[in-house]
C-alpha cells in the first residue's frame, strides 16, 4: 500500500472555505454550522493520519492539533475574509502540532492529500515538526518550545499594519523565553495575538499538579497583555473572544480551557493524548464518526522493520535511556533515606518517561522534583543543590535542548557544582521528529577552560556499558554528562561472540577500548554509531581489509595510550552521529597533530537536514555501514 496508489479515505473537499469579518462578533446559523462541520473534518482527518504514524511506529502527536481545530478553522476564515489585515500563517509555538500545518496545506491544495498517508515516514517530507522549504505549504519552522513567540514578535515588527497570530500552549508558556517575549510584545505594543490551548496536560502530567501556583492567564496578565479567557469548546464564545482579540490594538492572549483530546475515548484529559493516538483508539473513534474507510485503512498498515542484520552485535537490544534511570534508581535505593534526602535532588523537565527519570521517581519519590518545561531553570536548580561537596543534582532532558543550557552550564562550572546530567535522544537515530530534535552539538557542554572545574562527557555504546558507566561515575565530583539515544541498541560482542560489556566488565573514565584489532587502520566511534561501525569493520575483514575499531566512550578526554596506537596506524576514520562541525571528529584531528601523529584522517558525521523516519536517518547522513566501508576503502586505496 503506497500513498501514490491509495486515495486519502476522508474527502477533504468537504471542507467549506468560509470568509468571516472579525468586526462582526456574532455568527449566523449558517456560519456556525459550516464552522462546526469544518472543525469536525479537521479533527477526524488529524486523528486518522496521525494514527498512521502510530501504526508505522514513527509516532505523531494527535491531541494538540486535535484540540486547536476550532481556533484554526476560525483563523482560516479570518485569513480568507481579509488577507491584507493578517499575516496569513498559522504560526504555532508547539511544533509537535505539525499535523495542523500539513492538513491545512492539503486543504489549500499545496500538498496532495495522499501524501498525508506517509506522515513522518522517511523521505516523505512530513517530519514531526514543521520545516520551512521542506514541505510544500509549510510557512515556518518550529519545534523547541518557547522559541516561536519571540520570533514572531519580529514578524509583527516587520508587519506593523497586520495582525500576527500564534497558536500557543500551556506547556510552551512555561518556558522563560515566552516571559521575555511577553515583555517585548507589551512594551512595543506589537499586534501579536496568542490563542493558547490551556488543557492542563503535558507529557509527564498535569501542570496544575506539578506547578502549583502557575496560571497562564495570571502570568500573561502580569506582563500586561489583554487576557480573554474562556471555554475553547464553546464555539460562539470562542468566536466572540477571537474577534475581540484581532480587533483590539496590541498584544492579546485568548486562553482556551478544554480537556486534552476532548471526545476521544481512552485519551481524553490524559497525558496519553499528548503523543500519537493508539491505533485501536483511533479506529474506535473513526468508526463512531462514520469514517469506516479511514478505520479500515489503519487496520491494513504493517509496521516496517529494519531488514539490516549487524555483524558483531547481538539480536538482543536495550534502551540505554531507561537503563540510565534503572541504574541510578538502584544506587539511590541502596542509600538510607536520610542520607539520600540530604545529598541528592533529581529534577525532571516534563520528560521523565523519555529520559529514564520515571524509574527514579518510582523508586525514590522523596528526592524527585517535577520541574515542568523549564530546562534552564531546572538545570540551574540541580546545579545549585550540588554546590556543596558531597551533594549532587541529577538533571535530564533531550540532547537537542542542551544548547538551551550552555550559559547555565558555564555558571554551574564556575560555582563548582556537582551535577549528573543525562541527555537522551542524542544523535539522529529513530528521530522522526527530525532536525529540530536532533541532538548534535553535545560537545558544547565541554565549554570550560583547561584549569576549570572537572567536566566529562560520556556516551556508552550499549546497555551493559551504560549501567557500568553510571555506577562508575555516580559519586564523582564535578559535571558529568551522560548521553543516550532514543533508539534501542544491540549489545556489542567480542570476537568470541560474548557481550563485550558483560559480566566482569568495569568502566574506566577516560579510557578508550579496542573492540577489534587491525593492521590497516582504525575506525574510532562511540554510542549508537559503534555497532554500525563494528558491522562495517567485520564486513571489511571478510573482504581482506584488516581494519580495527576503537570505542571512545569518554568523548572529551585523550587516552594517550590509545591515541598513540591509533596515530601509528595507516589511517583513522572517526564515525559519529554528532554534527560534523562540532563533534568528536572536529577535535580528534587536532589531538593527533598536537602529538606529531599523522595517519590519514577522515571524519563521518551528521551534515545535512533530516529525512524523517527512524533508522533511515543513518544512511541519509552517510554514516551507515555501507558508507563507512566506502570511506575506509577510499582511505586504504
Amino acid at each position: 500500500m503506497t500513498a501514490t496508489q491509495t486515495k486519502f479515505p476522508i474527502d477533504l473537499n468537504a471542507y467549506k472555505p468560509l470568509k468571516l469579518d472579525p468586526t462582526v462578533s456574532q455568527l449566523t446559523d449558517d456560519q456556525r454550522e459550516t464552522l462546526k462541520a469544518n472543525i469536525q473534518l479537521i479533527r477526524d482527518a488529524i486523528v486518522f493520519f496521525t494514527a498512521t504514524g502510530a501504526a508505522r511506529g514513527v509516532g505523531g502527536h494527535t491531541g494538540g492539533p486535535y484540540d486547536t481545530a476550532p481556533e484554526v478553522a476560525i483563523l482560516d476564515a479570518f485569513f480568507r475574509g481579509n488577507p491584507n489585515k493578517f499575516v496569513p500563517v498559522f504560526f504555532d509555538e508547539a511544533g509537535h502540532r505539525v499535523a495542523t500545518q500539513y492538513l491545512m496545506a492539503a486543504i489549500y491544495g499545496e500538498l496532495p492529500a495522499e501524501q498525508l498517508l506517509r506522515y513522518r515516514e522517511a523521505h516523505s517530507k512530513l517530519p514531526g515538526h514543521p520545516e520551512l522549504e521542506l514541505t510544500p505549504g509549510v510557512k515556518f519552522s518550529s519545534g523547541r518550545l518557547g522559541h516561536l513567540w519571540p520570533y514572531i514578535n519580529g514578524v509583527a515588527a516587520a508587519n506593523p499594519d497586520r495582525v500576527v497570530c500564534c497558536l500557543g500552549s500551556d506547556g510552551s508558556q512555561q518556558e522563560g523565553n515566552d516571559a521575555e517575549a511577553a515583555r517585548m510584545a507589551v512594551s512595543q505594543n506589537l499586534n501579536v495575538k496568542l490563542f493558547i490551548d490551556d488543557n492542563d496536560v503535558t507529557i509527564a502530567g498535569h501542570p496544575s499538579h506539578y506547578l502549583k501556583g502557575f496560571s497562564v492567564a495570571k502570568t500573561l496578565a502580569g506582563h500586561g497583555l489583554t487576557i480573554l479567557e474562556g471555554n475553547g469548546e464553546d464555539l460562539d464564545d470562542l468566536y466572540r473572544r477571537m474577534c475581540q482579540a484581532v480587533t483590539t490594538d496590541g498584544p492579546v492572549a485568548v486562553i482556551n480551557q478544554r480537556k486534552m483530546a476532548t471526545g476521544i475515548d481512552g485519551i481524553e484529559g490524559s497525558p496519553h493524548g499528548h503523543d500519537v493516538i493508539p491505533v485501536d483508539a483511533a479506529i474506535k473513534y473513526l468508526d463512531a464518526q462514520g469514517r469506516s474507510d479511514a478505520a479500515n485503512f489503519l487496520k491494513q498498515i504493517e509496521k516496517p522493520k529494519n531488514p539490516y542484520s549487524y555483524l558483531g552485535s547481538s539480536d538482543e537490544v536495550g534502551s540505554n535511556r531507561n537503563v540510565f534511570g534503572e541504574t541510578v534508581a538502584s544506587i539511590l535505593s541502596d542509600m538510607d533515606a536520610e542520607t539520600r534526602k540530604a545529598n541528592v535532588l533529581c529534577i525532571d523537565s516534563d520528560l521523565e518517561g523519555s529520559c529514564g527519570l520515571k524509574q527514579i521517581r518510582q523508586a525514590t519519590p522523596d528526592i524527585f522534583l517535577s520541574g515542568g518545561i523549564m530546562e534552564r531553570g531546572n538545570f540551574s536548580a540541580a546545579a545549585g543543590f550540588g554546590m556543596e561537596a558531597g551533594k549532587q543534582g541529577i538533571f535530564a532532558t533531550f540532547s537537542a535542548f542542551l544548547e538551551m543550557c550552555i550559559s547555565e552550564i558555564t555558571m554551574a562550572r564556575l560555582n563548582y557544582s556537582n551535577v549528573l546530567c543525562h541527555f537522551s535522544h542524542s544523535g539522529i537515530d529513530d528521530m522522526a521528529d527530525n532536525t529540530c530534535h536532533f541532538g548534535l552539538n553535545n560537545m558544547f557542554a565541554d565549554n570550560g577552560l583547561d584549569d576549570g572545574h572537572d567536566t566529562k562527557l560520556y556516551f556508552p555504546a550499549d546497555a551493559g556499558q551504560m549501567a557500568a558507566c553510571v555506577k562508575a561515575v555516580f559519586h564523582d565530583p564535578g559535571m558529568r554528562f551522560i548521553f543516550s539515544t532514543r533508539s534501542k541498541v544491540p549489545n556489542i560482542l567480542d570476537t568470541d561472540g560474548n557481550d563485550f560489556f558483560g559480566e566482569g566488565y568495569s568502566f574506566t573514565p577516560g579510557k578508550d577500548e579496542v573492540i577489534r584489532e587491525g593492521t590497516a587502520g582504525y575506525v574510532v566511534s562511540f554510542g549508537d554509531a559503534l555497532h554500525r561501525a563494528l558491522d562495517a569493520v567485520e564486513r571489511l575483514k571478510q573482504e581482506g581489509i584488516d581494519v580495527g575499531l576503537i570505542n571512545k566512550p569518554t568523548l572529551n578526554r585523550v587516552d594517550e595510550d590509545a591515541i598513540a596506537k591509533i596515530g601509528a596506524s595507516p589511517f583513522v576514520l572517526v564515525v559519529e552521529a554528532f554534527n560534523r562541525r562540532t563533534g568528536l571528529g572536529s577535535r580528534f584531528g587536532s589531538w593527533l597533530l598536537e602529538r606529531g601523529l599523522t595517519p590519514k584522517f577522515a571524519h563521518l558525521g551528521t551534515y545535512r537536514e533530516g529525512c524523517g523516519g527512524l533508522w533511515e536517518q543513518y544512511p541519509h547522513q552517510g554514516i551507515d555501514p555501507d558508507s563507512i566501508m566506502a570511506k575506509v576503502k577510499e582511505l586504504v586505496g
